[in-house]
């Protein structure tokens, strides 16, 4: 099985829980990690798509509020093009290919929004297999750092849906 991991990440958060799913599923499978800006436009080849990113404004990341974070809060790395750009970019598929979503978010109840389920949705539109649950990971406060064992629940999470994902076969 070819998995490709693609993640949008300002501060390295985001970042840190696609490596911690790539570790997870390293050991019985190819992986490939991209950042938004290097994704490919098809994942022709890949039979599982793993995509994460930052809860900005209650959803995906837009120029502007990647710019906020640059020039309100020092973001580190800013992409030219996030997440909900590279997803307008990308070919439908024709074969089902299974898609699954997280993202990050602040350690706040009851906070609407999340990037999660609009790239969830995005790839059930572009005929992906969604039928997993989108996943939010933790962080503290804006930038960071995630909330303690996040990146060991990210490992758990995709470790389950490889599970079932076998067990399917």
């Amino acid at each position: 099985m070819n998995t490709l991991i693609v993640y949008e990440t300002m501060w390295g958060n985001t970042e840190l829980i696609a490596r911690a799913i790539g570790a997870e599923l390293s050991s019985t499978v190819t992986v490939d990690i991209v950042d938004s800006d290097s994704a490919p436009p098809s994942i022709e080849g890949f039979d599982l798509l793993v995509v994460g990113a930052p809860t900005h404004a209650f959803s995906l990341s837009r120029p502007a509020t990647r710019q906020e974070a640059a020039s309100e809060r020092n973001a580190p790395h800013v992409p030219v093009s996030g997440v909900r750009e590279w997803l307008q970019t990308l070919s439908r598929t024709e074969n089902a290919v299974t898609a699954v979503a997280f993202d990050t978010r602040v350690d706040t109840p009851r906070l609407p929004g999340s990037a999660a389920k609009v790239i969830r949705r995005e790839l059930r539109s572009l005929g992906f297999e969604t039928s997993q649950k989108a996943k939010t990971f933790r962080v503290h406060g804006y930038e960071g750092p995630l909330v303690d064992g996040e990146p060991a629940r990210a490992a758990a999470w995709i470790r389950s849906i490889a599970s079932a994902r076998e067990s399917n076969r």
